[in-house]
Order: C-alpha cells, then sequence, then structure tokens
C-alpha cells in the first residue's frame, strides 16, 4: 500500500477508518486479481486493471460506502442510483456490524461482470 494510501485510511476518525480498513479486506479478498491503487484521492479497487469500486464517505452523513463502477448493471436493493447514470453505491454503518454476506454478494455480481464479459478488459 502507497504512503498517500495508507494516510487515507489513517486519517480517518473512528469507527470510520476501522470500517473502511474491513471493507478494504473484504474487497480484497474477493479475488486474486483484485488490486487496490488510488483515483481522485480514494482509494480505487480493480479488477486486471480495470476499475470496479472505490471506496469513499459520504460528505453529508460521513458514513462510509462503495461505489460501484459498473452499478448500472447491479441489481441489488441495497444498492443507491441517486442521479447516477453509471454507478451505484452501498452505504454502511459505521456503528453496526458490516453486512459482509451481502457486501460480498454485492462484489461477486460486479467481478462477474468482468469475468463473464459484460465489461469487456483490456488485452
Amino acid at each position: 500500500m502507497s504512503q498517500e494510501l495508507h494516510s487515507y485510511y489513517l486519517n480517518k476518525e473512528e469507527p470510520n477508518k476501522s470500517c473502511l480498513l474491513a471493507l478494504r479486506s473484504i474487497i480484497l479478498d474477493q479475488d486474486t486479481n483484485v488490486t487496490e491503487t488510488q483515483k481522485w484521492g480514494m482509494p480505487c479497487f480493480c479488477y486486471k486493471k480495470k476499475m470496479f469500486c472505490y471506496l469513499w464517505t459520504d460528505k453529508r452523513t460521513n458514513e462510509p460506502y462503495i461505489l460501484m463502477v459498473e452499478g448500472k448493471y447491479l441489481d441489488h436493493p441495497e444498492l443507491e442510483e441517486g442521479d447516477r447514470s453509471r454507478m451505484k453505491i452501498f452505504r454502511v454503518d459505521p456503528n453496526k456490524d458490516l453486512p459482509i454476506k451481502t457486501i460480498e454478494n454485492i462484489l461477486q455480481k460486479a467481478l462477474d461482470l468482468y469475468r463473464t464479459g459484460v465489461i469487456k478488459l483490456k488485452d
């Protein structure tokens, strides 16, 4: 993890810091082809170098969320589209236990878009 990325997590207040670090671990554990980088100041997770999700905190509520890059292809009741045409978010309450099964389900559905070719990977 780069120093800048390391700082992103460590500079957060609790409980967001622990929540974001736990989400990071869950995302990275989904597939050996998932890597972490940083784009626009936030942690970005890629599948075979193609962006598939981000971690961020809501400016209004300060609660963490996972932003699914190709959210328009994902149909899950807990994903919010808001005014986005492509992406959807999954909000997380840092004061509650993480809904790990739900998070893993959404991440696997997203990764399947890349694995099955719905989202084309660069050769």
